[in-house]
């Protein structure tokens, strides 16, 4: 499963988008760290390893709602060029 594991201090959370067994607790050891999500920051910013996470998905990993919402977001590269 790809999904996001939080770190960060208490009321600060910072997360990492990890692909991880679906069986494992949310900040279990990942098989892959395959990105960041810093939703504190305005506009939120992430940061992912689109070809790895293409790549799990290729093998049957499953992405969390909040994952599939990044995925479906531009990249911030891509962004700043257009605006």
């Amino acid at each position: 499963m790809i999904r996001l594991a939080r770190f960060g201090a208490r009321k600060q959370p910072y997360y990492r988008v990890v692909v991880i067994e679906k069986e494992r607790a949310r900040n279990g050891r990942p098989v892959e760290v395959v990105g960041t999500y810093n939703p504190r920051t305005n506009p939120a910013t992430f940061d992912l390893k689109r070809e790895r996470v293409e790549h799990w998905i290729s093998k049957g990993a499953q992405c969390s709602d909040r994952v599939k919402k990044l995925l479906s977001l531009p990249t911030p590269a891509a962004a700043a060029t257009v605006a």
